[in-house]
């Protein structure tokens, strides 16, 4: 029976607390690409983020928008379960990817951009080593 670990945080209220949501951010991120190469590592077989499923053809994993207000972060074998994720997801994913498989030392990186509701819309990428960003999202149906 596995477990299903859940970081209750409260933060993201304002440009108040900017600076600690973005370290914040930064540190989950690292944590959740470091699950990623442990996770193939030890798995070293798993399929690429990017390759087609053998049935359809089509990429075996997609991009999908969780709910507004709603945050969960996928490790690589849950994102497999469900046949999808979000930038988080596939943004570490790939990172581990590229470091542990294609020995890329390539690291999960945010952007930030003003929403004109108000608030901040945070999009997830990877970042290689020579700076040039990469959009898993994009690449999966975003």
């Amino acid at each position: 029976m596995g477990f299903r670990i859940t970081f209750d945080l409260d933060l993201f209220k304002g440009p108040q607390e900017a600076e600690l949501s973005h370290k914040v951010l930064q540190v989950m991120l690292d944590a959740l690409y470091t699950i990623d190469c442990l996770y193939l590592q030890d798995n070293p077989t798993t399929p690429r983020i990017y390759s087609p499923s053998l049935v359809t053809r089509r990429p075996r994993i997609r991009y999908e928008r969780e709910d507004e207000g709603r945050e969960l972060w996928q490790d690589i074998p849950t994102t497999l379960a469900l046949g999808q994720g979000d930038c988080e997801d596939l943004a570490c994913w790939r990172a581990a990817e590229l470091t542990m498989l294609d020995k890329i030392p390539a690291k999960p990186t945010f952007t930030v951009k003003p929403r004109a509701s108000g608030g901040m819309l945070y999009h997830i990428l990877v970042k290689h080593p020579d700076g040039t960003l990469e959009d898993p999202s994009r690449k999966l149906g975003m």
